[in-house]
C-alpha cells in the first residue's frame, strides 16, 4: 500500500511542493490491538491540514500528504533516531508515547527493532523518496524547487513548549534551509494577516526541512507550524469546520500566492 496521497496541479505547474506529513489518520489493526488502555493513536495528528491546504493545486503546486498516523512512523523525525533539538524532550521516529506523555503501547507490546525497521522501509522511506523525486523533477524543469512543509500542533503542549501557541511559525533551520526570498515572501504576506508570526522559535523545522533544504543547489525548504486553535475546535479535533478555518485558509492562500509570484 502506498503510504501517501498526492494531488497534481490543476493549473499551470510551478516548482512548489506542499508536503503534509502528519495529517494521516489510518492505523493498522495490528497496531491498534497493542495500544495501552484508553490511549488514542491519532491524538497528535496535524488535524485537517489536507483540507486546509486543498487550494494548492489551483496555484500550480504539487501536494503530497501522509496516509498513516504518526503513531505508525513520524515522517518528520530522523530515521536514525537523532535529536532535532538536543536537550529538549522529543518523540521518536516510531513513537512510544503521546505528546501528553501517555504510554502508547500496553506494557511489553512496544515495537521491536525489527518492526521499527519495517515501518521505516514501508512508511518513512517511501515518503522521503517521493519528495526527493518530485523536487528533483521540479529543479530539472524549472531550475529550482521549493518545499513548503505544513504542520499544526495543539496550542498547549507543556512537554515541548511553555505557554500557549497561538501564532504561525516559519521554520528555516536558522536560515540554512532556504533562500531569504522564500522566507520573506511568506513572512511579508502573513504579517499582513490577522495572525501573529514568528520565525524559527520554538520550532525551526524537522528532518524534512533540514534534509531537503539545500539552497546552494536550488532546492529550498521551509516549514510552517501553527497552533490548532487558530482553525479548529481542539476539544472536537475530528470535526472539520470550514467556516472556522476560513480566515486562516485565506491567509495561507495569500501567502502561498506570494511565494508562487516570487518563484
Amino acid at each position: 500500500m502506498i503510504p501517501y496521497f498526492e494531488r497534481q496541479p490543476t493549473e499551470t505547474p510551478v516548482p512548489l511542493l506542499v508536503s503534509i506529513p502528519h495529517t494521516g489518520t489510518e492505523i493498522p489493526v495490528d497496531l491498534s490491538l497493542r495500544l495501552a488502555p484508553g490511549v488514542s493513536p491519532v491524538a497528535d495528528t496535524d488535524w485537517h491540514l489536507h483540507h486546509l491546504y486543498d487550494f494548492a493545486p489551483e496555484l500550480g503546486a504539487h501536494t503530497i500528504y501522509a496516509r498513516f498516523g504518526r503513531a505508525v512512523a513520524d515522517l518528520n523525525r530522523p530515521a536514525e533516531g537523532g535529536a532535532l533539538y538536543p536537550g529538549r524532550d522529543e518523540t521518536t521516529v516510531v513513537p512510544t508515547s503521546t505528546f501528553g506523555g501517555e504510554r502508547l503501547y500496553a506494557k511489553g507490546r512496544e515495537p521491536t527493532a525489527t518492526e521499527i525497521e519495517e515501518r521505516l522501509q514501508t512508511v518513512w522511506r517511501p515518503y522521503h523518496v517521493r519528495v526527493r523525486e518530485i523536487l528533483e523533477h521540479m529543479r530539472a524543469g524549472f531550475g529550482k524547487a521549493v518545499l513548503f512543509d505544513a504542520h499544526s500542533i495543539k496550542s498547549e503542549v507543556p512537554r515541548f513548549f511553555a505557554g500557549r501557541l497561538d501564532c504561525l511559525i516559519l521554520g528555516t533551520n536558522d536560515g540554512r534551509a532556504c533562500g531569504a526570498w522564500v522566507r520573506d515572501a511568506l513572512e511579508r504576506s502573513l504579517r499582513n494577516s490577522p495572525f501573529r508570526v514568528q520565525v524559527d522559535t520554538p520550532f525551526k523545522g524537522g528532518i524534512i526541512t533540514r534534509s531537503f533544504g539545500n539552497p546552494a543547489n536550488d532546492i529550498h525548504a521551509i516549514q510552517l507550524e501553527m497552533g490548532q486553535s487558530l482553525y479548529m475546535d481542539e476539544e472536537r479535533p475530528e470535526v472539520w469546520d470550514v467556516a472556522r478555518a476560513a480566515q486562516l485558509r485565506g491567509a495561507l492562500r495569500s501567502a502561498l500566492e506570494s511565494l508562487v509570484n516570487a518563484l
